[in-house]
């Protein structure tokens, strides 16, 4: 794989990452001729995602990758502060990796480990520094 399909393919699947990390765990059923339940999705966090990178959907994001283009060039181009978006996605990854300590599925040493690398990881992601 050359490095152009790499950074491309590692920088989705963190988009992907974050907005399935968003997305609880639960069931939601309703019968015919209940009220509407409010469910709770990952479209805050995406929509929030794209607000702070200045496009309106997944496939701008995919696109400007695919050009070569990193999401701070992404958010450059829009007007938008780089710094933003770094700090919101350092804050959901943050807050799934907090409730999957809570809930033990993550150890307390690799809780720590990814905690300490959170923020440069991010911002070598956002840079294309991968």
């Amino acid at each position: 794989m050359n490095p152009k399909q790499f950074i491309i393919v590692s920088t989705m699947a963190l988009v992907i990452s974050f907005s399935s990390m968003m997305q609880e765990h639960k069931a939601y059923a309703q019968s015919p001729g209940a009220p509407s339940l409010d469910r709770p999705s990952c479209s805050n966090a995406l929509d929030e995602f794209h607000l702070a990178l200045g496009v309106s959907s997944d496939e701008e994001v995919y696109d400007a990758l695919y050009d070569g283009r990193s999401l701070a060039d992404i958010a450059d181009a829009n007007q938008r502060d780089v710094q933003q978006l770094i700090d919101l996605q350092v804050a959901q990854l943050s807050e799934q990796l907090d409730r999957r300590y809570e809930s033990g599925s993550l150890p307390a040493h690799q809780y720590e480990a990814h905690k300490a690398e959170l923020r440069l990881m991010i911002a070598d992601s956002v840079y294309g520094n991968l």
